[in-house]
């Protein structure tokens, strides 16, 4: 295998794909991940939100059996190995997108298998908001909600944005498994290539340039959490 990993034909194929499938690739994976992402934040965050208010000891106490419903689910969505969750998903993404196969339909179990990740996420972080700070609100009149959105989520911001550049590297790796399932990026190229054909050198190309797409995604994100702390200033 290493002696055919880098002969003439290798390397020219190698070149052949970099040249004309790579960048859109790389477009295609970045495309579904910021879309996946941006969608899981925006049912997980709302559904951490409610994790934490409508605890027992929360600003706004839920009925105990709604609660348990709610944590139910998530946790059974959680528990779904990705591969087996991206198959359950092709119906719903047939009626969503009209398709089970390509980037934009991957998108739909990237989100549904994203999603309650990130409300374990968000839950996590509003979980570390000093009480003190809550019950200087609540002294203050403030309503459930306005402590939720203009007192625990501010304060939550850097260890939200550190769970959220998780996330995004969590879901990108998705992307990569979702090449399985024809759909796009450079998953699909590593797939393709690597396994079905054999030929190792494309794979680890794009197995390289996945690895350099979440080192810049991690760092980007951890600093962006590091200047969103107002304790280091």
């Amino acid at each position: 295998m290493l002696e055919k990993l880098f002969d003439p034909a290798a390397i020219a194929l190698a070149l052949q794909v970099i040249e004309r499938e790579i960048p859109w690739a790389i477009w295609e994976t970045i495309y579904a991940t910021f879309i996946s992402t941006g969608l899981a934040i925006l049912i997980g965050l709302p559904l951490g939100m409610l994790l934490v208010a409508g605890d027992a000891n929360g600003v706004k106490p839920l009925p105990k059996w709604f609660m348990s419903l709610l944590n139910t689910i998530i946790n059974l969505l959680r528990s779904i190995p990705f591969l087996i969750l991206m198959i359950m998903a092709f119906p719903l993404a047939r009626l969503i997108v009209g398709t089970t196969v390509g980037t934009t339909a991957s998108i739909v179990p990237l989100v549904v298998a994203a999603f309650p990740f990130v409300a374990r996420l968000v839950e996590t972080s509003l979980r570390e908001v000093n009480p003190n700070i809550i019950e200087a609100a609540q002294s203050m009149g403030a309503t459930p909600f306005q402590i939720m959105w203009k007192v625990m989520l501010p304060e939550s911001i850097p260890s939200l944005l550190s769970n959220f550049t998780t996330a995004i590297t969590t879901i990108l790796g998705y992307t990569a498994m979702s090449g399985i399932i024809g759909g796009g990026g450079l998953g699909m190229i590593a797939i393709n290539y690597g396994y079905y054909r054999y030929k190792y050198l494309v794979m680890y190309v794009a197995v390289i340039l996945l690895i350099i797409i979440v080192q810049i995604f991690q760092s980007v994100g951890t600093r962006m959490a590091i200047k969103s702390d107002k304790r280091l200033k």
